[in-house]
């Protein structure tokens, strides 16, 4: 394939060629093995995007692995191992696509043309991704000037992004991946899905139109002159009080005025919108009370975000229990949006699903 993917060819993803095409020769499941398991990370980033979920992601992943060994000896000699295994994947995330019933409820209100065709809310499979997962994954790993390289950028992964693109119908969504994200060209996305070149860059365009459409505009998280990196810990350290004091009067200075709330597991709770009416739902679920207890965090990151996972321990509990993660936004030195997910995804981010308590005065306090 001459392409984007691979005009330039290192001479460790020479070896990796010739090191794939002598295991599918030989039949050598364990060399094989070994060479598509140095991709695993990035090909989960790309599941991730085709798919919007984490744990959706993994088993795509498991399932591209599993076709690859199985038609093997499709792959042909000389072709890198790369570009063959994102064909393999973007196929098995369609076909994950086609076989649930919500995504492909979404995506029929997409193609008849239905704007803004569901809130983030609506969108209830959207997990977050944790930002370990997002560094280089082996020695070979392109360099900043190659299209792979663009796999790994933040605004690709974010959750804003992410949201739009899971409106996108299945195809539009594919080619926006590999020709804006991968940088494949016409021809290739074309090829994989099995479109007319024409077809594609159609399909291209209307993905590319709607992004414009649906992104939020970006607003700088921080104002000119402040560092980044000490502003959004400072904010991060006072949300983390503000949540463990409780002090409600804390965060109203901490959340934008405008900031939005939501919360896609469960559609039920929709978009909360403005600081007043997110402080005042807060307040209606107990936060600060005895019955809602109390609170320890623990900060983390995802989708490049700062991350938030509260632990929660009630009267009579001896550890403190994963209750929730917060994803925070920030828009020009305050928090513009908070995405709250539920302890499910805890493992995949590190975190245990209890902490311990840490004194004899909490074990009393808590008997």
């Amino acid at each position: 394939m001459g392409s984007a993917m691979n005009e330039k060819t290192t001479p460790n993803e020479t070896d990796e060629t010739a090191a794939l095409g002598g295991a599918v020769r030989s039949g050598d499941a364990t060399a094989f093995t070994a060479l598509v398991e140095r991709r695993r990370r990035e090909l989960l980033v790309h599941c991730y995007r085709m798919l919007g979920s984490l744990s959706d992601a993994e088993d795509a992943v498991q399932e591209t692995f599993l076709r690859a060994w199985r038609y093997r000896e499709s792959v042909k000699e000389g072709l890198p191992l790369r570009p063959w295994l994102y064909r393999i994947a973007t196929n098995a995330c369609l076909d994950a696509i086609a076989r649930d019933p919500r995504r492909t409820a979404l995506a029929a209100s997409s193609e008849v043309g239905a704007s803004g065709a569901g809130p983030l809310a609506d969108i209830a499979w959207l997990q977050p991704f944790p930002d370990a997962l997002l560094e280089p994954l082996d020695p070979i790993a392109p360099r900043d000037s190659e299209p792979e390289a663009l796999a790994l950028t933040r605004e690709t992964i974010e959750i804003a992004f992410l949201t739009v693109i899971q409106r996108l119908p299945p195809l539009q969504r594919a080619t926006l991946i590999l020709r804006d994200v991968l940088g494949w060209s016409a021809k290739e996305s074309a090829d994989l899905l099995e479109l007319s070149v024409a077809a594609a860059n159609s399909a291209l365009q209307r993905a590319r139109a709607t992004l414009r459409k649906e992104l939020p505009p970006r607003r700088p998280a921080w104002p000119a002159g402040v560092d980044a990196g000490d502003g959004e810990r400072e904010l991060v350290r006072r949300y983390v009080e503000a949540a463990e004091r409780p002090d409600v009067s804390m965060l109203v200075s901490l959340i934008r005025e405008d900031a939005l709330f939501r919360m896609p597991p469960d559609p039920d709770v929709g978009v909360v919108a403005g600081r007043d009416a997110i402080l005042r739902m807060f307040v209606d679920a107990g936060f600060g009370t005895e019955a809602f207890g109390r609170l320890r965090c623990v900060t983390t990151r995802a989708n490049g975000l700062p991350a938030v996972a509260a632990f929660v321990r009630r009267a009579g509990d001896p550890a403190w229990n994963a209750l929730a993660m917060d994803v925070l936004r920030i828009e020009e030195g305050a928090i513009a949006e908070i995405l709250t997910f539920g302890p499910d995804l805890f493992a995949a981010f590190g975190l245990p699903p209890t902490l311990e308590a840490e004194d004899e005065s909490e074990q009393v306090a808590a008997t």
